[in-house]
């Protein structure tokens, strides 16, 4: 309710004013950490792996805005400095760029549909597969602007991957299972 009253009330700059920010940096790292420790212990053990791919979208977010803060101090932008040079140096930009786009959606959708693949639940998959298709396809995860088709090939590899889940489901139970 506080966190609530703080942000609606437009309060944010004024406590950030008041309370340094070295104060404040490690309390929001021992909440992170506890989020953190909570999200592996509030899930079965088994969606471990979920959990780990919901949070790479927004690794790949933070990475990239880190480069970007460095790019920035050094009087340059990763555009400037083009993606072979970066690509060169270890610096995988554009695929920061992509993952991270959308992070917090991106992670919803990505755990979604490890944890139903997990489950076997491939139907569950692939119908998260395919949202985060159309997601993609617009724009709005794994992708660098909102717009028509700007993360075409992201999403034809959602729909791959909720073929290969369909795959799954209609597979005779007969047959042994590529997941066994």
């Amino acid at each position: 309710m506080v966190i609530a009253l703080v942000c609606f009330l437009g309060l944010t700059a004024l406590l950030l004013a008041v309370v340094p920010l070295v104060v404040i940096v490690p309390i929001l790292l021992y909440i992170g950490l506890v989020i953190g420790a909570q999200s592996f212990q509030a899930v079965p053990s088994a969606h471990a792996p979920a959990v780990v791919l919901a949070i790479l979208p927004n690794i790949a977010a933070w990475a990239q805005n880190q480069i970007d803060g460095a790019l920035n101090a050094a009087g340059t932008t990763a555009a400037a400095v083009g993606m072979d040079k970066l690509a060169a140096s270890g610096v995988i930009y554009h695929g920061m760029e992509l993952l991270g786009g959308g992070a917090v959606l991106a992670g919803m959708v990505l755990g979604a549909i490890a944890a139903f693949i997990i489950d076997r639940k491939f139907i569950h998959a692939a119908s998260y597969s395919m949202a985060g298709a159309a997601l993609a396809y617009f724009g709005f995860i794994n992708g660098t602007a909102l717009g028509f088709g700007n993360s075409a090939p992201v999403a034809l590899g959602y729909v791959m991957m909720g073929l290969v889940c369909l795959a799954f489901h209609y597979m005779p139970k007969g047959e042994e299972s590529p997941l066994e």
